[in-house]
């Protein structure tokens, strides 16, 4: 597997564009596309949350009933969730839109909205929208980044991943882009996010690898323990690359599944990081546990305790903190036998050990704690169960920008 640039328009086939439609921002872009030029297999998972927006009931529906899948269309500002049927009918007529310009089919027309939850959307000005759109798309790497930048909404910086692999002779892409600072607690999965491939595989195969690896990757990430009523992950494959169709569990399936959870963990990874007002992105690693659930279990604690967030943004290292999170995750464990560890890329200071505090240097511990990526690693010592999950620091600035978010 080979790391590559890009985003939504690295693999063969596929086109994307970004256009300004001044939905609610204005002064920068907030409408994007993603276009295939063959129909695409499309797999989908979406929110949890009871509180369904009208886009997550429009793509399920498109997800699971229609044939093929071919176009995206995203705006941001906007969510169009708690709209009832007037929201509903909002997707509908902006697929119409879409289909009528792309020349395909409505039932091929995904929808996805994230922004201010209640407030409707203007139709006239999404279908202008989507005409600039169909207009401008392109496929290149360009366009696949200014799409990104598109769709964001709180978030700093645009988010994308790109690989690429070997099936037999033929070279297979997968790229993918997404959204997300705030209101992010997957299960699944808390944000918007969108990956193409033209890889050669069946709707259930892709469908099956995709549900199960949200699970070790998206929703292993929280900002703020909010679920949203929006969280969309797509994956489309218009089977361009020509390599022979995986229709079972072989090692190019396999291949796939690498791959998918390359892009995955980045892309999760590029949320947690670009958390609203972060400063830092927290991961916490649990080693040695009894089993998988454990270990998700215990990280995920850790990195949802707001004391520990705002820990990490004071770069105190007070690991009283995170054995509290670990007391409270439902997992039974001997706190006298568990070692903790506060690290980034340069440093591993143990802090707790043998059921106390050890005598590291707090200096030493805080600039550790004052870089971009910090790591909390928990060794369970109780067997071979692991798993990470992904936060961010807790500051000022997240109370500011969510104290005023509609205006």
């Amino acid at each position: 597997m080979k790391v590559i640039d890009g985003g939504v328009t690295a693999a063969i086939g596929f086109e994307a564009a970004g256009a300004q439609a001044g939905i609610k921002y204005q002064g920068r872009k907030d409408m994007a596309l993603i276009y295939s030029r063959k129909p695409c297999k499309a797999a989908g998972v979406f929110t949890s949350n009871i509180v369904k927006a009208a886009p997550v009931l429009w793509d399920k529906e498109v997800v699971t009933h229609s044939p093929y899948a071919q176009a995206v269309v995203i705006n941001a500002g906007i969510a169009n969730a708690c709209t009832g049927r007037q929201g509903y009918e909002c997707c509908s007529n902006t697929a119409k839109t879409a289909a009528d310009c792309l020349g395909i089919s409505k039932d091929a027309v995904l929808v996805a909205s994230t922004g201010v939850i209640g407030m409707q959307l203007p139709q006239d000005k999404l279908d202008a929208g989507v005409k600039k759109l169909a207009e401008l798309k392109s496929d290149s790497m360009e366009a696949g980044l200014i799409a990104a930048q598109s769709i964001m909404t709180t978030d700093t910086v645009p988010k994308q991943a790109a690989v690429s692999f070997e099936i037999g002779t033929k070279t297979v892409t997968i790229g993918g882009m997404c959204k997300g600072s705030g209101m992010i607690h997957p299960n699944m999965c808390t944000m918007l996010c969108f990956i193409t491939s033209d890889i050669a595989i069946s709707k259930e195969l892709m469908q099956e690898a995709l549900s199960e690896n949200v699970k070790d990757t998206f929703n292993m990430v929280s900002v703020d323990g909010d679920t949203s009523t929006n969280d969309t992950l797509i994956v489309l494959a218009n089977g361009m690359a020509e390599n022979p169709e995986i229709t079972t569990k072989n090692e190019d399936y396999y291949k796939f599944v690498e791959a998918l959870d390359y892009i995955n963990t980045t892309l999760a990874k590029k949320i947690a990081g670009d958390g609203e007002g972060a400063t830092a992105l927290f991961e916490t690693k649990v080693i040695n546990a009894v089993n998988k659930e454990d270990a998700k279990k215990l990280a995920k604690s850790v990195i949802c305790s707001n004391l520990t967030k705002a820990a990490i943004f004071g770069h105190d290292a007070n690991c009283g903190r995170i054995l509290c999170a670990l007391g409270y995750a439902g997992v039974d464990f001997d706190p006298d036998k568990i070692e903790l560890r506060l690290e980034n890329d340069e440093n591993s200071i143990l802090v707790y050990k043998d059921g106390a505090m050890t005598e590291y240097d707090e200096d030493e511990a805080a600039k550790a704690l004052a870089s971009k990526e910090v790591r909390a690693l928990v060794d369970m010592k109780m067997g071979a169960a692991s798993a990470c999950a992904w936060g961010c620091d807790l500051t000022y600035d997240y109370v500011k920008i969510n104290a005023d978010y509609r205006s």
